[in-house]
């Protein structure tokens, strides 16, 4: 729903429609392209990602001298986690995209890479990046500042509840999601095969590739106006909220085990 790409196969307007037109045209696993390429970067990046962030969140309370939490300790601890996650899953969701892309020639990831490495080289891993730190930056903070927020009202006890994680992890991926969409559809548009790329940019006259953050704006806004930067909202706020309630929940429950655990050797000992 966010590509650009001209051709009318590829046009989709509501999220059902979405999902059945790709089913019944490029076939009924078309929509896992790309999943496996995502579990493995994902399973080891979120493995340093809520520890980084756990310590970091740590540090900058007692340096801010803040008893309980901080919302702006809070805010920097996601950013400062967004940088060493987006290192790592730029690449990953670069490949992720090459092959969800409408009529992608590539069926796997290693192919992809080798591909993408040998027309477009290295760089190409990274065309992104710059914008995705300026979509994800905003949106972890966002998604961390609420989430201790809401936990405060909902859980003021913080004992473990299941329930309060699920809400709040709801809540906090629907804000984020809606707030970042038009810089996530700018992402979008600087990943794509440059075959895709280049038929976008002949459509909106621009020549050469795209460069950054101000020329993926300008080409969403000629291509489609403003209503340009919102393609895909709702397709954005139903995925992260089951997505962040997930794994809010997981994290939620992981926690209150291994500290439960911990407190217990301690009492033992």
């Amino acid at each position: 729903m966010q590509s650009l790409n001209p051709d009318p196969k590829a046009h989709y307007t509501r999220v059902y429609g979405a999902l059945k037109k790709i089913v019944w045209t490029e076939g009924f696993w078309r929509p896992l392209r790309g999943f496996n390429v995502m579990i493995m970067g994902e399973g080891l990046v979120h493995a340093m990602y809520f520890a980084f962030y756990e310590n970091m969140k740590r540090t900058l309370n007692a340096a801010f001298h803040h008893q309980g939490n901080s919302h702006l300790a809070n805010g920097i601890a996601g950013s400062m986690t967004t940088l060493l996650h987006d290192a790592v899953m730029n690449p990953a969701e670069v490949v992720k995209q090459h092959m969800k892309m409408y009529h992608s020639l590539h069926w796997s990831a290693l192919s992809c890479i080798r591909t993408v490495w040998g027309t477009e080289g290295l760089g190409a891993f990274y065309q992104s990046y710059t914008m995705k730190l300026t979509m994800n930056i905003p949106f972890q903070s966002i998604c961390f500042i609420t989430y201790e927020f809401l936990q405060e009202q909902i859980n003021p006890y913080q004992v473990y509840n299941p329930k309060s994680h699920i809400i709040s992890g709801r809540l906090v991926g629907a804000l984020a999601a809606a707030a970042t969409t038009t810089l996530d559809i700018c992402k979008t548009l600087l990943n794509p095969p440059l075959t895709q790329e280049n038929m976008a940019l002949s459509l909106a006259n621009i020549s050469g590739q795209l460069l950054g953050m101000a020329n993926a704006f300008q080409t969403v806004y000629q291509l489609n106006g403003l209503p340009g930067y919102f393609r895909g909202i709702q397709a954005q706020v139903i995925y992260q909220m089951p997505s962040m309630a997930i794994s809010w929940s997981i994290y939620g429950f992981f926690k209150y085990f291994l500290t439960k655990h911990k407190l217990e050797n301690r009492t033992l000992y």
